[in-house]
This record gives C-alpha cells, structure tokens and sequence, in this order.
C-alpha cells in the first residue's frame, strides 16, 4: 500500500501492557501490546493491518517482528490494538522465560504486510499469522531492512517514565513533515 509506505519507518516505544490475552492462550503464539497512548499516536496515515520491522525489549537483542495494527476483527475487539509478534531467524517467535509487563518495548515499523481482516476459523486466522511471520522474515532479511536493526533507535537506553517516548513522537512528527 503505497500510501502507508510515505509514514514507514516509524519507530514506537512504550511500556509493555497486558492484553486481552489470547495471544499465548489461543492462538499459541504470545504477543508484546502496547498501551493505548501509543495507539491514539500513531500517525493517521498508519492504516490497520499487519506490518514488519524490528523490536526490542528493554535492553535485549533485537528480534524480527509482525505488528498488527487494528481491531482484530475475528474476536470483535472495541479498541483498536497494536500487538507484537516478536522471532528470530529460524522462524520460530522467540520464547521468553517470564512475562515482561512493565519493560520497554522500541519498535521500528518498515512495511506493511496487509490489510486487517476478518477469518472464519481460528485456525485460518493462525495460518494468516504463521504467513505473516514468513513473509516479514524474507522481508527482514533483505540489506535494507537488516540496516535497521543497529538502528541508534535500538542502542538509546531504556527511559522509565516515557521519556523517549517524546524523542520518538517528535521523530515520528519530523518524518511525516509536521515540524
């Protein structure tokens, strides 16, 4: 989608909250969300639908990820979410030890993958996602892509109290032309 590419890369950050939690429990593969104040801050030009791009959790490594942007239309959410799919190379999502509710997550947003929409069956929504995450790994993989993952974005220390989270509105606002 061509006019979503004019706001890519954006780069997010924000404390992990918990959501609805079905990432784990339904679908089998966990998620990392973000709290609402990211979502509303998102720029107009960010449509739902699932993207690809980077993620780190406080000080960790950085791993591929997919992001859905959206309502989740198979579960009939009333607010609109953004959650996390974070893996590694192997294609196989990254398994932490502990849930991490409370730590930073940085996400850098480089393409869009496609639009949110609705399944018939859980499992043709988990095959959507099981795609998703192969389609973002060749993505992720490419020279263009891999140069964001050293991004000085990711080597900023984590903040408490959000304040990186103004560094990156005032980035996002300077790529969208705002400033």
């Amino acid at each position: 989608m061509a006019a979503v590419a004019r706001f890519l890369p954006h780069f997010a950050v924000g404390t992990v909250v918990k959501g609805f939690g079905r990432g784990s429990k339904d679908l089998g593969i966990p998620t990392a969300n973000f709290p609402e104040h990211v979502v509303e801050d998102l720029p107009e030009g960010i449509t739902t639908g699932i993207y690809y791009g980077w993620a780190k959790v406080d000080s960790g490594p950085t791993y591929k990820m997919v992001m859905s942007i959206g309502w989740n239309p198979y579960y009939n959410n009333q607010k609109k979410s953004m959650e996390s799919y974070l893996f590694q190379e192997t294609h196989i999502l990254h398994t932490f030890e502990e849930d991490f509710y409370g730590s930073e997550l940085r996400v850098v947003m480089l393409g869009y993958i496609r639009p949110e929409k609705n399944f018939s069956s859980l499992e043709s929504l988990i095959d959507a996602i099981k795609s998703d995450i192969a389609e973002a790994d060749k993505k992720l993989s490419l020279a263009e892509s891999q140069a964001y993952k050293e991004h000085s974005f990711f080597l900023e220390k984590a903040s408490p109290k959000g304040e990186n989270m103004k560094l990156c509105l005032f980035r996002s606002k300077l790529q969208e032309g705002k400033l």
